[in-house]
């Protein structure tokens, strides 16, 4: 199987802590990309040209929900998403307000990014950090209790955290104190967490500039 990534992208990554923590990371070769190149193989891959993209037997899956379930699936299913009732729907729920905080999150890196220097909009980036704070101080305090095998929602709200430290949109700290244990006993226990930290570093003497969602 092949992933189409970036270092930097949390989306990415979701996929490949879910490959991790079902024993599948080393059936994946990761496809470095750079969604801003126009010359990228993404563009072939994904028609929409966003990551992560995941090619296997023929067939091309996106976006990361759908390839974490399709990875869960290979894995005999129910271990990161329930195989249904209310249970896989809780956990659909809450993977999808995870992603949405990220999307949040992406788009105060674009606004800065992409518009030259001074031309920032700043009620674009007040609306998207109010919408990742909102969704901050949505999230309860329960314990992580899931050790090496987390649900989907879990694995986001980890790669969210971890990206808003990367990229600084906020300090999640401030809003959500209640994360601060969960969050490092999440490190301690799932497989895979140090090695897919998100990551500027130079591949191929290209720089990855994008995060693209999917």
């Amino acid at each position: 199987m092949i992933l189409y990534s970036a270092p930097a992208s949390p989306f990415g990554r979701k996929v490949k802590l879910a490959a991790h923590c079902l024993g599948m990371a080393d059936r994946i070769t990761v496809r470095p990309t750079n969604t801003g190149d126009p010359d990228d193989e993404i563009r072939t891959v994904n028609p929409l040209g966003k990551i992560p993209a995941l090619v296997t037997d023929g067939h091309t899956l996106y976006d990361s929900r759908v390839i974490v379930e399709y990875l869960d699936s290979l894995a005999g299913g129910g271990k990161l998403l329930p195989a249904s009732g209310d249970a896989r729907f809780e956990v659909l729920t809450r993977a999808a307000k995870m992603d949405g905080i990220m999307d949040a999150a992406l788009l105060v890196v674009y606004e800065a990014r992409f518009r030259p220097e001074g031309m920032q909009v700043e009620s674009v980036l007040k609306t998207q950090r109010d919408r990742i704070i909102r969704g901050l101080a949505s999230i309860g305090d329960d314990a992580y209790a899931n050790g090496a095998m987390p649900d989907l929602g879990e694995i986001g709200l980890a790669c969210l955290l971890d990206y808003l430290d990367f990229r600084k949109q906020v300090d999640w700290r401030d809003h959500a104190p209640q994360l601060v244990s969960w969050m490092q006993d999440f490190g301690a226990a799932v497989p895979g967490y140090e090695d897919t930290l998100p990551t500027d570093r130079m591949l191929a003497d290209r720089l990855l500039v994008a995060d693209h969602p999917s």
